[in-house]
């Protein structure tokens, strides 16, 4: 999974990761407030619980300090 254009991760280093029905909603905080990013599942592959969880995954091994919130 390919990631760009996400908050600088010394800034924001916390995230919150909630799969939505026809998004996945990504919330970056931190000392400057937060950030959200929308991705809509249309654009992630596979199933939508997989393409989440490899979301996680793939922010933990950037770094960030990631939370899984249910809708």
């Amino acid at each position: 999974m390919r990631l760009m254009g996400l908050p600088n991760i010394r800034s924001y280093p916390n995230a919150t990761v909630t799969r939505h029905e026809e998004y996945i909603s990504m919330v970056f905080g931190g000392k400057d407030g937060e950030q959200t990013i929308n991705v809509p599942l249309k654009y992630m592959a596979g199933d939508p619980e997989e393409a989440e969880l490899m979301l996680l995954a793939r922010l933990r091994e950037i770094g960030y300090e990631v939370r899984r919130v249910a809708d």
